[in-house]
C-alpha cells in the first residue's frame, strides 16, 4: 500500500500563485508516474499534469505555461507550482501515483480556490 499526503492548497486571488506538494509513503518501490488531477463541482476528474519516473512531463492545455510539475524521487514527492491562477482553476486537486504494477493510488484531495 502507498499513502499519499497532500499539502499547499488554499485561497488565493486571481493572478496569484500556490504550490502543492504530495509525499508518498509505505510501499513506494516501483512508483512510475506521479501527477495531479482536479475536479470542480459537477465535473469529472481531469488530468492537470503528470511526470514520469524519467522526468517526462505532460500538461493539460489549460495550464500550459502557468503550471510546472516536478518530482523529487529521493523524497517520493511531487510538486505542482501554479502561477497566474484563474478562477476557473478552482477545484479539488488530487495527487495520483501509478505503480509499475499498474496500481493507482490517490490522495485525499486539497481545495484550491481562486477568487476574482
Amino acid at each position: 500500500q502507498v499513502q499519499l499526503v497532500e499539502s499547499g492548497g488554499g485561497l488565493v486571488q486571481a493572478g496569484g500563485s500556490l504550490k502543492l506538494s504530495c509525499t508518498a509513503s509505505g510501499s513506494t518501490f516501483g512508483i512510475s508516474a506521479m501527477g495531479w488531477y482536479r475536479q470542480a463541482p459537477g465535473t469529472q476528474r481531469d488530468l492537470v499534469a503528470a511526470v514520469s519516473s524519467g522526468g517526462d512531463t505532460n500538461y493539460a492545455d489549460s495550464v500550459k505555461g502557468r503550471f510546472t510539475i516536478s518530482r523529487d524521487n529521493a523524497k517520493n514527492t511531487v510538486y505542482l507550482q501554479m502561477n497566474s491562477l484563474k478562477p476557473e482553476d478552482t477545484a479539488v486537486y488530487y495527487c495520483h501515483v501509478k505503480m509499475l504494477r499498474l496500481v493507482d493510488y490517490w490522495g485525499q484531495g486539497t481545495q484550491v480556490t481562486v477568487s476574482s
